[in-house]
């Protein structure tokens, strides 16, 4: 007995393959198109917006270091740091000149109270 090999090959189960992946695709483009599933929220009173305030710690060519723009040492920007959120946005703003030292210090404050949310401020290069 001899076998035959294909002539031919039936395309149209992947026809219908590649269809319903289109249709999914085309379905969920538009969701992220939009960014998001159109909601209508519920309305209320009061409406309850918490903004989180950046907390910014500046590091002048001296070396001293102000929290909010107030002078402080490193021990009473920790105890400062610690009653906020550590959801709060911290902004890091040095001097280029500063001793490298000071700017670890501040950068280990921070990173044993745990904060999340942790930037450096530079200028881009020209």
């Amino acid at each position: 007995m001899e076998e035959k090999g294909f002539n031919t090959i039936n395309v149209i189960p992947l026809v219908d393959v590649m269809l319903v992946l289109l249709t999914i695709v085309l379905t969920t483009s538009t969701f992220i198109a939009v960014g998001a599933i159109p909601v209508e929220l519920p309305k209320a009173e009061s409406v309850g917006k918490t903004q989180l305030k950046t907390t910014t710690i500046e590091i002048d060519k001296g070396g001293t270091i102000f929290l909010d723009s107030k002078k402080t040492t490193v021990e009473d920007m920790k105890g400062r740091l610690a009653t906020l959120n550590r959801i709060t946005p911290i902004l890091i703003r040095a001097d280029r000149k500063i001793a490298l030292q000071i700017f670890v210090d501040v950068m280990d404050c921070v990173k044993t109270l745990d904060f999340k949310k942790v930037s450096l401020q530079t200028e881009r290069r020209q």
